[in-house]
């Protein structure tokens, strides 16, 4: 059983605190999130605290004792915040909300502790430890928070619908720690939550976005996917991954649920990276796959050119979401070649098809082999395996011919500036094209890749590129 005042105890800074809230006459509390991991056992350097009182005032004044000349503040949401021995300290008044229904920023005046821990989204986060002189480490938990934390049971404190109608965000917010902690949600906030999705319409993309991506980046992000999925939460937030739900059957053909086959993709790769774009890159790798859909007699169903127009509606989604547009060309470029690695384990495959792959993947090769060793999610394990050993192939095809043709920066030889001074020509598109007739040629082959025999074959081809009309 975890004893909070001998927790608390530790932080040394705490004393000087405890001393100045006696001195004002106020009432101060560590609350939320650092009581709530004290419990969950996680390490955490974010603190928040209550003040019954002026909140910044008591920033202020506490930051000078310990030293502390760089404190931020918002007076229109009434906190401070400063670092000390690199924990991230808030304060904050106790305060009462009131919200107008078309939109989410409440209307806040003063309030009491009561109120303060009323007005929060779950239970687990109603916690607060009372860090005063007469009463200091007692544990004040209103909504049965610590139980919660027992049975992972994400609940809100009030009555869930006026919960999320309040701040809708929080429907997000119940997904994002449900996956984190892989926690249940209570079945009542569930049903609200999915009758009230609807409502994160008015909530800034760039919020629920960043929400979204704490989900993605949750040890098994399934959960979270999952929760969105069937509660009608993805449908509002990112429609095109709600398309891929759905198996359709005709005569004896089937094709497997894209939705439920992406969330096992997206977990595999969580279990071997944190790289977060490579993550998304897994749950957006067949998007397209129903807009091809189509069934052929005989064969069944197919989806010729998903990979293509895939990568293609990157670009709407990253705006629309509000997504990093430098992580678009990654993503892009994960999406249009997770088909071509499977495509080069025949004995036959040539050389240039390798060379082909490398540079294509250039320094994401690595990443796009993991997601295609991801891809695999057959219940069957010797046909796991089996592709687990084909990607093996592919891979020391790809080693032998680096090491034979070393691609890792691979370029033209025979550089743009000779170019122009061997066939007396300025900067042009023409310089270009010569440039890349020499890499297709030893990526198929036809020359090494070494500036000798580049050069003969410069001096071949570029009367071919020199013809005047």
């Amino acid at each position: 059983m975890i004893n909070i005042k001998e927790k608390i105890e530790q932080f040394d800074f705490f004393i000087p605190a405890t001393e100045l809230a006696d001195k004002l006459g106020v009432k101060i509390y560590l609350v939320g999130g650092f009581v709530r991991d004290i419990y969950l056992r996680r390490i955490k350097n974010e603190m928040d605290f209550l003040i019954v009182g002026d909140g910044l005032s008591f920033a202020k004044e506490f930051a000078g004792i310990l030293g502390i000349k760089d404190v931020t503040t918002y007076k229109n949401f009434g906190t401070a915040h400063f670092v000390y021995r690199n924990y991230s300290l808030e304060f904050v008044g106790a305060r009462k909300e009131s919200y107008n229904k078309n939109s989410r920023n409440p209307k806040v005046t003063s309030g009491t502790l009561d109120e303060d821990l009323d007005r929060r989204d779950f239970t687990i986060n109603t916690l607060a430890v009372s860090l005063n002189k007469d009463d200091f480490g007692t544990l004040i938990d209103k909504f049965n928070g610590i139980e919660d934390i027992h049975n992972k049971l994400i609940r809100t404190p009030l009555d869930p619908v006026k919960t999320f109608d309040d701040d809708p965000l929080r429907i997000m917010r119940a997904v994002r720690f449900a996956a984190q902690l892989e926690f249940s949600i209570d079945p009542t906030v569930l049903s609200a939550a999915k009758s009230m999705a609807e409502r994160l319409n008015i909530i800034s993309r760039e919020r629920i976005t960043d929400e979204f991506l704490k989900i993605m980046l949750s040890d098994k992000p399934s959960i979270g996917l999952k929760l969105m999925y069937e509660n009608d939460i993805m449908k509002i937030i990112f429609p095109e991954i709600h398309d891929m739900g759905g198996v359709e059957q005709r005569k004896e053909y089937h094709h497997k649920d894209v939705f439920y086959h992406t969330c096992m993709v997206v977990d595999n790769v969580a279990s071997v990276s944190d790289n977060q774009w490579l993550r998304f890159a897994a749950l957006v790798h067949d998007i397209a796959k129903p807009p091809t859909k189509k069934f052929i007699e005989g064969i069944g169903w197919t989806f010729h050119g998903h990979e293509e127009l895939g990568a293609r509606m990157m670009p709407a989604i990253f705006e629309r979401m509000k997504l990093p547009l430098s992580k678009i060309e990654y993503v892009q470029k994960l999406i249009r070649l997770h088909l071509r690695p499977i495509a080069l384990v025949d004995e036959q495959v040539t050389d240039s098809a390798i060379r082909r792959l490398i540079v294509s993947a250039g320094e994401d090769l690595d990443d796009l082999i993991t997601l295609c060793r991801a891809d695999i999610t057959s219940k069957n394990i010797y046909k796991v395996n089996r592709y687990l050993e084909n990607y093996e192939i592919v891979m020391r095809k790809v080693h032998d011919v680096k090491d034979r043709d070393k691609l890792r920066a691979f370029q033209s030889p025979v550089r743009g500036d000779e170019i122009m001074k061997v066939c007396n020509i300025h900067p042009s598109k023409v310089v270009g094209q010569i440039k890349n007739a020499i890499e297709e040629a030893i990526l198929d082959g036809k020359i090494a890749n070494n500036y000798e025999e580049a050069y003969e074959y410069f001096l071949k081809i570029k009367d071919n590129f020199l013809v005047t009309k």
